[in-house]
């Protein structure tokens, strides 16, 4: 790559290159690609879900409810992660492409007390007229082999700029504490690749017992509350 190009640089220009993930990151640094504003629109996605779900949670807590939502996180997909996706993926590194073709760069984890907790919302959350479903799969009822468990939902929100009203693709994963807390520890475990085949086999498996045990916490717990709710009426 020349370093000393003034022209601005677009994706489609990257694809007829041969740009290693270092000088693309390093690209972005120096602004020679006009993702911004690209970005920006995610980032006002986020606030847009993010604001739906407090109005939720608040709701609740007028209505003499408990908060179903323990906190709320987000974050948007970096540029490395991006790259090396439409790189595995073979998707054609125009700014159109990535839109269609990569539903997770604006991501929303919101973290609940109990499993009916994560369902309710989600049924408030999707019935509300300016939210379109693309996709939902239910990591929950239907684990993944490691054990992680997880509502997923991917959904369009309409962000209202200037001069436009634009659908903007987002990600929101629905959890318990149990699950987001057993996600958090095998994401960082994940990582550890110095480790032996052995003793990889040895945690995968043990993570996968901790998983089962996370699901009977949070099914005791939901039942527990169930048993005071119930004699309160």
């Amino acid at each position: 790559m020349d370093k000393n190009k003034n022209a601005i640089m677009t994706l489609h220009e990257i694809a007829e290159s041969d740009m290693s993930e270092t000088e693309f990151l390093q690209a972005v640094e120096n602004n020679m690609i006009p993702l911004k504003e690209f970005f920006t629109y995610y980032k006002c996605a986020i606030m847009e879900i993010e604001t739906k779900f407090r109005v939720l949670n608040q709701q609740f807590s007028i209505n003499g409810e408990s908060n179903p939502i323990e906190f709320i996180q987000s974050r948007i997909k970096s540029y490395g992660s991006i790259f090396r996706k439409m790189i595995d993926k073979n998707i054609p590194r125009t700014l159109d492409s990535i839109e269609k073709n990569v539903s997770d760069i604006a991501g929303i984890r919101v973290v609940c007390s109990f499993v009916q907790d994560i369902y309710h919302l989600a049924d408030c959350f999707l019935s509300q007229d300016d939210i379109f479903l693309i996709e939902k799969k239910d990591y929950i009822k239907n684990p993944k082999p490691n054990g992680y468990r997880s509502l997923h939902l991917i959904v369009e929100v309409p962000i209202f700029l200037e001069n436009e009203k634009r659908l903007v693709r987002a990600e929101v994963q629905l959890r318990t504490i149990a699950m987001d807390f057993w996600a958090s520890l095998e994401h960082k475990l994940r990582y550890k690749k110095d480790l032996p085949q052995n003793k990889l086999d040895m945690l995968t498996d043990d993570l996968k017992k901790c998983a089962d045990q996370s699901a009977e916490w949070d099914i005791r717990m939901q039942d527990i509350k169930n048993i005071i709710e119930n004699d309160q009426v």
